[in-house]
């Protein structure tokens, strides 16, 4: 364009125009650029939000505390718990507390049942013989009367590794607030 050329009111020279559409793509550009950031910290920020709940009010996540549940469980295990079990029943394995420790047990009582044990390691629950899948006997503990009568809010349990367990035998019934989770998933030591 001569410099004695006007240009009508409205337009540009032309070759300023490429140079005004790159400004402004750029800037559109930088601009989907960030809102693309904020976006992504803001899904990472919900997924570790919903993650931290899910596994501290839902689900319990823990390695396995020593051999008490041997052999279904052994020492070091990742144990995966499901916490918003409404009901427990007899022979879930459960993670509960006592005496401040973590431990893993099954249930063998519930309230109201009756549990028997003598010397020659047999375990009754409500006159009926207990054994199934476990391997070793079950021998009372000091300090125990049996028949012992599950008392309404407990539940009796048992290692299954009944010779070297440290269960109900030695704490007496758990309350069953401090039943923390019901085992869902294992996964051995080997596997990880």
């Amino acid at each position: 364009m001569k410099a004695t050329e006007k240009i009508p009111v409205g337009q540009t020279p032309a070759e300023e125009l490429p140079s005004c559409s790159r400004i402004i793509r750029r800037r559109r550009n930088t601009a989907e650029i960030r809102s693309g950031y904020i976006r992504l910290v803001v899904d990472i920020a919900a997924l570790a939000v919903i993650g931290i709940l899910l596994f501290t009010q839902v689900f319990l996540v823990m390695q396995a505390p020593g051999n008490g549940m041997f052999p279904a469980i052994k020492d070091g295990d990742l144990i995966i718990g499901f916490r918003l079990q409404g009901e427990y029943l007899k022979d879930d394995v459960v993670v509960y507390e006592a005496d401040g420790e973590t431990h893993v047990g099954r249930i063998m009582g519930r309230e109201t049942d009756v549990i028997t044990m003598d010397d020659t390691g047999t375990l009754l629950v409500n006159g009926t013989v207990q054994g199934g899948e476990i391997l070793f006997p079950t021998y009372p503990e000091d300090g125990m009367e049996y028949p012992y009568t599950v008392p309404e809010g407990y539940v009796f349990i048992l290692g299954d590794y009944r010779t070297q367990a440290v269960d109900s035998r030695e704490y007496g019934s758990i309350p069953i607030e401090n039943v923390k989770a019901k085992v869902i998933t294992i996964l051995r030591r080997r596997q990880l």
